[in-house]
């Protein structure tokens, strides 16, 4: 069961990198507290969940099929399960890779986007996206078949300068967070 109220209290907790994060914040907080299932891939806007996946080797980005840019592993959130659970499993399926989260749990960034075009859901819908950091095994990605084959460790700076342009700033928090942390693979 996913309780929305812990979940709001972890968007409240963020310190956003730039407005579009603040804007994506108090966005995301009024879908949580409005009518129907935030979650329903066919409500216009629905809660996403993405991840971060970091280790000794950096980041991981994939090429999107549908979008042609490099993003971090994400997707949308099944009936049965949570936010942080749809975000691990997008990691393997998109990846190939085992990922966990630190302890605690790092609801890490917010960013409210279109959903992509020919993807499942209404036309012109609206992901609302929990962007959580997790740590996985500093090994090679071995992404599945039906997924996209351009999956990669990147050292922070280049994730920063490959990646789709609005996601740099979170990347470049990302970096700061994970130097002070320390963490053994």
């Amino acid at each position: 069961m996913r309780s929305l109220s812990a979940l709001r209290e972890q968007i409240e907790r963020i310190d956003p990198v730039d407005l579009r994060e603040r804007y994506s914040i108090a966005a995301t907080l009024e879908l949580l507290s409005g009518a129907g299932d935030p979650f329903s891939r066919m409500e216009i806007g629905h809660v996403t969940a993405s991840a971060f996946v970091v280790s000794s080797r950096g980041v991981i980005l994939h090429r999107h099929l549908l979008l042609n840019m490099w993003i971090q592993p994400g997707g949308h959130v099944d009936a049965d399960e949570s936010p942080e659970s749809a975000a691990l499993r997008e990691t393997l399926e998109e990846t190939g890779l085992v990922a966990r989260h630190f302890d605690p749990v790092e609801l890490f960034h917010v960013d409210v986007h279109p959903g992509p075009k020919g993807h499942r859901g209404p036309p012109d819908h609206m992901h609302y996206d929990l962007r959580f950091a997790v740590l996985a095994p500093p090994l090679d990605p071995t992404p599945p078949p039906d997924e996209s084959p351009e999956v990669a460790w990147f050292d922070f700076g280049d994730a920063q300068r490959r990646c789709e342009p609005a996601l740099a700033p979170a990347i470049a928090k990302l970096a700061r967070w994970y130097e002070a942390r320390d963490v053994r693979d």
